[in-house]
């Protein structure tokens, strides 16, 4: 009997044993639980502005360039103000660099505007039109010796065409940290568009340009700067969140798709550049 007892007194001990080592490890383990539980943090939302207060905020400059090529004194009017040559290009981007001024790209300015994001110190935008392979060459080749980023606003069916940027030239662009923006399939004037020129200059060239660079495309340019009321509801259905118009009045129902621009003419100085451009935002930031 005596030989029974106790081997089970000693069982019994080991498992009251266990049990109680087993309980101060659940305690210890339920004690420091409020300790390593992380707390998400609620972030308060951002209230977008409505268009007076958009309207309200101080105009950026935004330079719109074309083509960046030498031209003859005997070149027609046309040629001179779409056409920049490569040593004023380059001389116009160190002047703006002396000046002090800073890129900013779009989705910058829209933050700006949209949200009151703070823009760093004389910003500006440098952007150009028309899909042009010296805007790779010379013009992005230029700027980056300032650390200066554009936006390209590309127009579809001139990509891979001799003396037009190429899709690995796009996505380089994009890649070295510039913005690709859509400028319609074939550059005809939003104002004459109806039915299918809405897919066909809205939605297949933003898609095209997406497949290319692999990131979103938000932003437009209308061609020759011409828009109508009618084109920005097609613009919000394919999802693009500003456009971009010339020197001419902006929109006051909706100031984030008619942001204006000046074009740089191949007549000016780069002193006259300067001056057209202060003269042009004379409200700018």
């Amino acid at each position: 009997m005596k030989k029974w007892i106790l081997p089970g007194i000693f069982s019994l001990f080991l498992i009251f044993s266990c049990q109680e080592k087993k309980n101060k490890q659940i305690e210890k383990e339920v004690s420091a639980t409020p300790d390593t539980i992380a707390v998400p943090k609620v972030q308060p939302k951002s209230v977008a502005n409505e268009a007076a207060a958009i309207l309200a905020r101080k105009e950026v400059p935004i330079l719109c360039y074309h083509n960046i090529k030498d031209f003859s004194a005997s070149a027609g009017e046309m040629t001179k103000t779409y056409t920049v040559k490569p040593a004023a290009f380059a001389e116009q981007m160190k002047a703006l660099s002396d000046a002090g001024y800073h890129s900013i790209l779009p989705h910058e300015l829209y933050d700006y505007l949209v949200y009151n994001k703070a823009l760093p110190s004389k910003p500006v935008m440098i952007t150009f039109d028309d899909t042009r392979g010296e805007q790779f060459s010379i013009g992005a080749a230029e700027m980056k010796k300032y650390n200066f980023k554009g936006v390209f606003f590309i127009m579809t069916v001139a990509i891979n065409r001799p003396n037009y940027l190429s899709e690995s030239e796009i996505k380089t662009l994009s890649d070295d940290g510039n913005c690709i923006a859509a400028h319609t399939w074939d550059h005809h004037m939003v104002t004459k568009y109806a039915g299918e020129d809405w897919n066909t200059q809205l939605d297949k060239p933003k898609k095209r340009l997406e497949t290319i660079i692999g990131k979103p495309i938000d932003y437009f340019a209308y061609p020759f700067g011409l828009w109508n009321t009618a084109a920005i509801p097609e613009l919000k259905k394919s999802d693009y969140k500003m456009a971009f118009i010339l020197a001419t009045k902006r929109d006051s129902i909706n100031p984030l798709y008619t942001v204006r621009r000046m074009i740089v003419s191949g007549n000016w100085s780069t002193d006259k550049m300067m001056k057209a451009m202060e003269a042009t935002f004379t409200n700018s930031k």
